[in-house]
């Protein structure tokens, strides 16, 4: 666990400590304070999580949603600055002194509105409950995730609670908004888009009309591997 440093607050009295890669503050020897200051850290790791699949995988969806997520930020940005509302207590290690929307929460509930919608609409039904548990897990494991990020908002002093409100309202609806967008206006130009001599450089890739992405991907790379294993199989003979 990362080292911790202790702030005084004049805020109910309480002794506020932050963690110091990210100086997250939570009340002092409060345990369930710890674990939501680490769990409002999720929007973080969500991005470094999207940025390996984007590096690792190349995919147009996975990139949209990345600048989804991106321009959602960008939107609660604005709404802070236009809004100008207070949080309910100063601090001097945050970015910005407005928390009318709560950005966590916009952030989370953003994810998680585009998550169930590509997840029940994007990817292949298998038509099978069992092969089919994962999507209601995630999308549960997804909505857990925003409830706790958005309450740690309000515990820990960061937000009023109309600000996580408002916050969870603006990203489901940007959410489904941005959605809708991608799936019909921007994906019938992915094959146009990866096509571009950039794109091949980049190695962009368009896997729209690949019903079951993994078992296309297990399969491709079961046939290349025998393929290549009979070819060393003939030279060594000859």
């Amino acid at each position: 666990m990362a080292a911790v440093e202790e702030k005084t607050s004049p805020f109910n009295d309480i002794r506020w400590k932050s963690i110091s890669l990210t100086h997250v503050e939570y009340p002092a020897g409060d345990a369930c304070g710890l674990v939501l200051a680490w769990s409002s850290l999720l929007p973080i790791f969500i991005l470094i999580g999207f940025a390996t699949l984007i590096i690792s995988r190349r995919d147009m969806h996975t990139i949209c949603y990345c600048l989804g997520m991106v321009l959602n930020e960008i939107c609660n940005l604005v709404l802070k600055h236009l809004i100008k509302e207070s949080r309910p207590m100063k601090r001097d290690t945050l970015h910005t002194e407005y928390g009318m929307p709560s950005s966590h929460s916009q952030f989370m509930w953003f994810f998680v509105c585009y998550l169930i919608l590509f997840i029940f609409i994007r990817v292949h039904n298998n038509y099978n409950t069992i092969d089919n548990v994962w999507k209601y897990v995630a999308c549960v494991l997804g909505v857990c995730a925003a409830v706790c990020v958005s309450y740690s908002r309000v515990y820990l002093g960061y937000h009023t609670g109309s600000q996580v409100l408002w916050g969870c309202l603006i990203g489901l609806c940007l959410g489904l908004l941005y959605f809708l967008l991608v799936q019909l206006v921007f994906t019938p130009f992915f094959p146009i888009i990866t096509a571009w001599p950039v794109s091949e450089f980049l190695m962009l890739r368009d896997c729209t009309l690949i019903p079951n992405l993994l078992w296309f991907e297990y399969t491709s790379a079961r046939s290349e591997g025998r393929s290549r294993q009979r070819k060393i199989t003939s030279r060594k003979s000859q």
